[in-house]
């Protein structure tokens, strides 16, 4: 079945969840510098945040842009991964709200690392359909960036337990890691366009 749906789906939710997110930064009653002082837990969270869903929604654009078709398994690894974006305003505004408390860190730690992990599931769904040989298995690859990524946010969610700001420093490295746009499917696209 074609793909189309399931991209016109996932940016609607994508752009729901960004709008949710926005919602929860609270205009102060003051209009003093002391009153932005305040809100910046919740605007740093959000931030990160909203970082976190521009590469998702990024890189689940150019994973699909690299496949031809859709199965049943794929929209429910789709709908799996959409889930837990999902929560990702909750426990934003739960962690900004807390001003980086262990628990809501905790929280914030276990949602990424399940995002990645369901991004995963969709990425190896879309190239067992497409081939070993495809142009998404080519640029995938074995998957490093992947892999490290899920490890951070594995050794950031143990760290919570002790230092929840060393935790949220781990957030950001992964953001970091990420926020570079991957050129590996437009790079294998071009080539098999060549």
């Amino acid at each position: 079945m074609g793909k189309g749906r399931l991209e016109a789906f996932s940016d609607g939710v994508i752009a729901i969840i960004i709008t949710i997110m926005v919602l929860e930064l609270k205009v102060p009653h003051d209009a003093s510098w002391e009153a932005l002082k305040h809100l910046s837990p919740v605007f740093l969270s959000y931030v990160l945040s909203f970082i976190y869903v521009g590469i998702y929604w990024n890189n689940h654009h150019h994973m699909l842009h690299a496949t031809k078709s859709v199965n049943g398994s794929i929209l429910w690894a789709n709908l799996f991964l959409l889930f837990w974006l999902s929560l990702v305003p909750f426990v934003t505004a739960w962690m900004g709200e807390n001003h980086f408390a262990q628990t809501p860190v905790i929280c914030y730690g276990i949602v990424l690392i399940m995002n990645a992990v369901a991004y995963t599931i969709l990425a190896q769904l879309l190239i067992k359909h497409h081939g070993e040989n495809s142009i998404l298995a080519r640029a995938v690859g074995s998957d490093g960036k992947g892999k490290v990524s899920i490890g951070i946010y594995a050794s950031a969610i143990a760290v919570s337990f002790i230092h929840a700001w060393l935790a949220v420093g781990l957030y950001f490295l992964v953001a970091v890691i990420w926020f570079i746009p991957d050129r590996r499917i437009e790079r294998n696209m071009k080539d098999a366009h060549d």
